[in-house]
């Protein structure tokens, strides 16, 4: 098998991970209408979903560690599949809410071990081009598939997601068999005490490992809290429309693309260290320049988000690939856990930091831009004062 189809099975298995939410959302308002629950039972439909990612990185960041990829993959999408239809039959609203818990479980798996494999498959340089190419796929998975879901609402129910997913994901566990065996994370080195002995405690008292660690969940987590907060910031503060999110998302995801497939070349010229120090940076003036129009306009108007929203996706478009692959050379052949951990900080920032605003959200754009603004520029910090792997 060529390394181009390995790569996109690799990839195939993140974006049916993401699917697992965003395939579902349009169905969260009705759920009550069609099992017995309540509309704050249905929040619980996502909640519980993210809560299974979370407990999954560690878990298969541990094992993938441990024994053979291929075999924990292969378990991990059946057990997603089998949890997919399972989910679809379920009679009320927190049954579901308990199947989702073990569905996120098993959803985890693919984005733990997709780095270390593409790792594997492909020399530096090209591994920074595919994991540019994952971050624009993955990108445009959250635009499109809520958009998809919506469509199959109109001739089906709720359920329609979850067997599509289960029939994919079952697809998607065949083609694995063929696949080969991948040499990732400690199995390259299991005769090396050293990196036996690693764990996430390990990880977690390396300051190099943090350095990219870290800045790559800010950056990325400062950006995320300001979608989730801005449909109602837009809509119902600054008397704009739901198309003026959809724009600055298009234009916002548009440029992220070409940063991201974009980005080798700029190493080529000047170095991953410092790469990854200007996408931060840009992301971090965006979000600045966002909170000083908050501050100093006297009449809100959400085109100007179009423009200064921007730069933020351009910062993490140049520094998104190079500051994952970094992230993972210096988890020092443990590329699950390290991959596990960089996820695991994303969901984290973004949790911590809605769950913050959430109290001020219909106050203004002012509390919105300034959380998103004081987590992205934690980056620039991290990235001032800990150390740095050899460019």
């Amino acid at each position: 098998m060529n390394k181009q189809l390995c790569f996109a099975v690799v990839i195939l298995g993140t974006v049916l991970g993401l699917a697992g939410t965003d395939l579902v959302l349009p169905a969260i308002p009705g759920l009550p209408d069609s099992i017995p629950g309540s509309l704050s039972e249905s929040q619980l439909v996502l909640a519980s979903f993210t809560a299974g990612c979370a407990l999954g990185l560690l878990v298969f960041g541990e094992l993938g560690a441990r024994f053979p990829q291929k075999q924990l993959i292969i378990a991990a999408l059946a057990g997603y599949a089998a949890l997919s239809f399972y989910s679809a039959q379920s009679s009320t609203i927190m049954e579901l809410v308990s199947l989702r818990l073990f569905q996120g479980f098993f959803a985890a798996a693919p984005a733990v071990f997709a780095p270390g494999m593409i790792r594997t498959l492909f020399d530096d340089r090209q591994a920074l081009r595919a994991l540019g190419l994952t971050g624009s796929i993955e990108s445009i998975v959250p635009a499109l598939a809520p958009i998809f879901g919506a469509w199959m609402l109109t001739f089906s129910d709720w359920r329609a997601s979850f067997y599509l997913t289960a029939v994919m994901t079952i697809a998607l566990s065949i083609g694995w068999f063929f696949m080969p065996q991948f040499r990732e994370g400690q199995s390259r080195v299991s005769d090396d005490a050293a990196v036996i002995q690693k764990n996430y405690f390990a990880l977690l008292g390396s300051g190099i490992f943090l350095r990219y660690a870290l800045s790559q969940a800010f950056t990325l987590g400062g950006l995320l809290v300001f979608v989730f907060g801005a449909p109602t910031v837009i809509t119902k503060v600054m008397g704009g429309t739901l198309s003026d999110f959809i724009t600055m998302q298009v234009i916002g995801i548009s440029l992220f693309i070409v940063a991201s497939n974009s980005t080798h070349y700029i190493v080529d010229r000047f170095g991953s260290e410092k790469t990854i120090f200007f996408g931060t940076t840009m992301a971090a003036v965006g979000s600045i320049t966002v909170l000083i129009y908050s501050l100093v306009a006297s009449d809100y108007d959400a085109k100007w988000l179009w423009f200064l929203f921007a730069f933020v996706n351009l910062g993490l478009g140049f520094r998104g690939p190079p500051g994952f692959y970094r992230a993972i050379i210096a988890a020092d052949n443990s590329d699950a856990r390290g991959a596990a951990l960089v996820i695991l900080f994303v969901f984290l920032t973004t949790a911590i930091g809605t769950a913050a605003l959430a109290p001020f959200i219909t106050v203004g754009l002012i509390p919105l831009a300034a959380t998103a603004c004081a987590i992205s520029c934690s980056s620039v910090i991290v990235m001032l004062t800990l150390p740095s792997l050899p460019d």
